[in-house]
């Protein structure tokens, strides 16, 4: 089959298309055709192993995963005889850190991992990219226990968790003011934001209203930044570790305080949650953004726009026609 490889870290030249083997399915496995994926921050920060530790768990020297690639939707070609949830021909979408493996034509995944019927009406290009950002915006909405009619500011509001966090916090009820560039106004307006902060005119650190969380989505601000935005007993949440991993640290000092909190979220990846996605898309609550597409072919050349920052919520690669 073919797949986009590499073998060694580095910058998007380090992979290539070349052809590999095919997976089988195992007992318990699902092998799905994929016909979509993405690249995402999380691809570009595994295949570079920046920050240097993420070589703990992909490999000291060299890449253990030549195949990358976390989001995919599909449909299933086989499956293994103890397998139960999925049948030959069935649509599917899922979410595969860690054993990665999705820009490829196959997949092999066991039935019980985060994998779910695809969402009626949607296209695999639609709903691949319905998992990885998604996830993340779950997870900030879960972990700051967001409740109906609470107000919260997103940062990066047009990325791929910024983008599904403000659709997501809509659908539980929040008033929501995000915060984006002049180009995007009224593209974060048309996800349900009541309130849009142009950055390249206003300070957000500045703001003079008041919240009960701060979701960082693309890790640019920090606590110290963010806490005169929050109300007494609110919380600053941000997708990444902070200047010296401040935000692993300070969501264990902070409520000694009995204030404003730091809290770390921490994502779950299991078919629960992707169903729960496939739901909200199926529901037209949640509908993911997406910014390019590329074939498969091409994968090199999305990483390299990735990794300009200028990304608008997914970039998504066609696999199979």
């Amino acid at each position: 089959m073919r797949a986009a490889v590499h073998s060694r870290y580095g910058p998007p030249d380090v992979v290539r298309i070349a052809d590999v083997d095919k997976p089988s399915a195992g007992e318990r496995d699902v092998l799905v055709r994929v016909h979509a994926t993405t690249v995402n921050r999380t691809d570009c920060a595994y295949r570079a192993a920046k920050p240097f530790f993420m070589r703990a768990l992909t490999g000291i020297a060299r890449p253990r995963r030549a195949v990358l690639g976390t989001e995919y939707a599909g449909v299933v070609e086989a499956v293994g005889s103890d397998v139960t949830s999925f049948a030959v021909g069935d649509r599917v979408f899922g979410y595969n850190e860690g054993a990665f493996g999705t820009h490829a034509e196959y997949l092999a995944v066991p039935q019980d991992d985060a994998i779910a019927p695809m969402p009626d009406g949607v296209t695999f290009e639609e709903a691949a990219p319905g998992t990885e950002g998604a996830h993340y915006a779950l997870s900030f909405v879960r972990t700051a226990r967001v409740r109906p009619g609470q107000t919260v500011l997103v940062n990066g509001a047009t990325g791929g968790i910024g983008s599904a966090a403000v659709q997501l916090l809509k659908h539980y009820g929040a008033t929501v003011t995000a915060v984006c560039d002049t180009t995007h106004l009224d593209l974060v307006k048309g996800l349900g934001a009541d309130r849009v902060i142009d950055y390249t005119a206003q300070d957000f650190t500045r703001d003079e209203q008041r919240y009960d969380a701060v979701f960082d989505t693309v890790g640019k601000s920090t606590f110290g930044r963010c806490r005169r935005l929050l109300k007494p007993g609110g919380v600053y949440l941000s997708s990444e570790l902070g200047p010296f991993g401040q935000n692993l640290l300070l969501p264990l000092v902070t409520p000694l305080f009995r204030g404003r909190r730091v809290k770390f979220p921490f994502p779950q990846q299991n078919q629960e949650v992707v169903r729960d996605l496939g739901g909200l898309i199926e529901a037209g609550s949640f509908k993911p953004v997406i910014d390019r597409r590329y074939p498969l072919e091409q994968i090199v050349d999305a990483y390299r726009y990735v990794e300009t920052g200028q990304k608008i919520g997914n970039v998504v690669i066609t696999v199979a026609s």
